[in-house]
């Protein structure tokens, strides 16, 4: 018997106990994070846990890209207006990309991707990962710490998996270290960022 999960599913020790017991042998998730899940407990139960091992990495950069244009534009706020036959323009005033810094904290596939489309953009690119990029250090990206790139970046995108490394990543503290105005991006699992943390 196999039971299929998805992100928001907790499958803790006590949980896997109950699916072993009803005959549960795999688990498969609909993600390619599993930080839900925990694999210890799996292990001794003796159940295999799968996951999904790729998607399209260009879709998540262009979606995130896709966020910080409309953060920046106010295209949701536009579109909301016209709906309501209002066509003024005041407050819906963006900025430039073109010479903004972009802070992109995980440089792995879609990390990557989505530098080098802001790159198209004419922005510069600053980088936080363990593992540096040679196609985003090609890009002209500069590696530094977590805390010079908030404190640095116009934009921060988030690309990374959900550890407890990176556990409210974004919290109270760091978010101190953002320039007024930024645009904040986060297409990776949300406790990455303590949305606590985000209210003044």
């Amino acid at each position: 018997m196999a039971v299929c999960c998805f992100v928001s599913d907790r499958v803790d020790a006590k949980a896997l106990q109950k699916l072993k017991e009803g005959g549960t042998r795999l688990v498969v998730l609909r993600a390619t994070g599993f930080n839900n899940v925990n694999l210890d407990a799996a292990e001794s139960l003796g159940i295999t846990v799968m996951r999904v091992s790729n998607y399209s990495p260009n879709a998540v950069a262009e979606f995130a890209v896709g966020m910080v244009l409309t953060m920046n534009r106010k295209i949701h706020r536009a579109y909301q207006r016209v709906r309501e036959e209002n066509f003024r323009l005041d407050a819906l005033l963006g900025f430039d990309l073109n010479g903004k810094t972009v802070g992109v904290v995980g440089t792995g596939g879609i990390g990557s991707l989505f530098a080098q489309i802001m790159k198209g953009f004419g922005c510069n690119l600053l980088g936080f990962d363990k593992h540096e990029s040679r196609q985003c250090i090609q890009l002209g990206m500069r590696y530094v710490s977590l805390e010079d790139r908030l404190s640095n970046s116009d934009i921060v995108s988030l690309h990374t998996p959900l550890t407890p490394e990176t556990h409210h990543l974004i919290n109270a503290d760091t978010i101190s270290l953002l320039k007024e105005n930024v645009i904040l991006v986060n297409t990776s699992r949300g406790a990455l960022v303590d949305t606590r943390g985000l209210i003044p």
